[in-house]
């Protein structure tokens, strides 16, 4: 005992700021018993009373349940172990809200029908397992299985989603719509077309030799033109468009012919499909990645000039 003090319970409630009524619930189980009675039979307090509860209000406004505390003050129960077992269950309540957040807010803005509210739902709820299983589903489905997991391994890891331990809520909303569009067989078809073309492209290149990527090659050419408002139509966009046309030539080994150019079209307006262009942007926002250079404004330049120059 701190001395020979002794409080009522209402000085200990102007001491403290807590009510009788709680410091009375307090007593009453036991976490802060009173020192002693007065001869009238009213509780009396020592000083370290004031103490125990300044620690009881603390831990409860942390939100540690009554048996708890009174383990701790107790020291019963080491204050760190329980503080680290409640920060961790903690950090999953907080991973659930953002989560509920995340597609209420999904909700709100998309105008959602409650089936579609149910499977963004879901999806946000699904384990880090479940995931990769989803993922890996539609990367087999894009890529055609196992077989083709060592030619294209390193196209699979760049489109392959990973949602960290402790999401912010534009992250887990990217990885609902994101896991949304892997779901769909529309995209999934338009993937695939693209994969073949790339897959039929490198067979080629192993007999011409190593090339740029036809896209990456079309983005160098045309985008000056492109900056430089030349009209895709005009006889200003002949040079480019044979330049980037004869590099495609020259990956298939095939002459710069009206088919191949047709063909090459073709294939640039699959790797202009919008999904396309938004499963990389919410990819980025799902791993922290930059936001991608879009390629749409070249892409469509790109096409219409070829476009112009194969009409019969």
């Amino acid at each position: 005992m701190n001395g020979d003090t002794l409080h009522s319970i209402g000085e200990l409630a102007r001491r403290t700021g807590l009510t009788v009524k709680t410091i009375r619930f307090y007593s009453d189980r036991g976490i802060v018993a009173p020192t002693d009675r007065s001869p009238a039979g009213y509780r009396l307090y020592d000083t370290d009373a004031v103490a125990r509860l300044d620690l009881v209000r603390t831990l409860r406004e942390l939100g540690l349940d009554l048996p708890t505390i009174r383990k701790v003050v107790d020291r019963e129960l080491s204050l760190p172990e329980v503080a680290a077992a409640h920060a961790e269950a903690l950090a999953v309540q907080i991973r659930v809200l953002r989560l509920r957040r995340a597609v209420l807010t999904a909700v709100a803005e998309r105008g959602s029908t409650l089936e579609e509210t149910e499977l963004m739902h879901r999806l946000a709820q699904l384990s880090e397992a479940e995931r990769r299983r989803l993922i890996g589903d539609f990367l087999d489905a894009v890529f055609g299985g196992p077989d083709a997991a060592l030619a294209c391994a390193g196209v699979m890891r760049s489109l392959t989603p990973e949602l960290p331990d402790n999401p912010e809520p534009e992250q887990v909303q990217a990885w609902v719509e994101l896991a949304e569009m892997s779901l769909d067989p529309d995209f999934r078809a338009v993937l695939r077309r693209m994969a073949e073309y790339q897959a039929a492209e490198q067979a080629r290149s192993e007999t011409t030799g190593p090339h740029r990527d036809i896209a990456a090659a079309v983005r160098d050419q045309a985008g000056p033109a492109l900056a430089a408002g030349i009209d895709p139509a005009s006889p200003q966009a002949d040079p480019i468009v044979a330049a980037f046309s004869a590099h495609y030539a020259h990956l298939l080994a095939r002459p710069d012919d009206v088919e191949l150019r047709r063909r090459l079209a073709t294939r640039l307006e699959g790797v202009n499909d919008p999904r396309r262009e938004r499963y990389l942007q919410l990819l980025a926002v799902v791993n922290g990645w930059p936001a991608p250079e879009s390629l749409a404004p070249v892409l469509d330049w790109s096409v219409q000039a070829l476009r112009v120059r194969t009409q019969q």
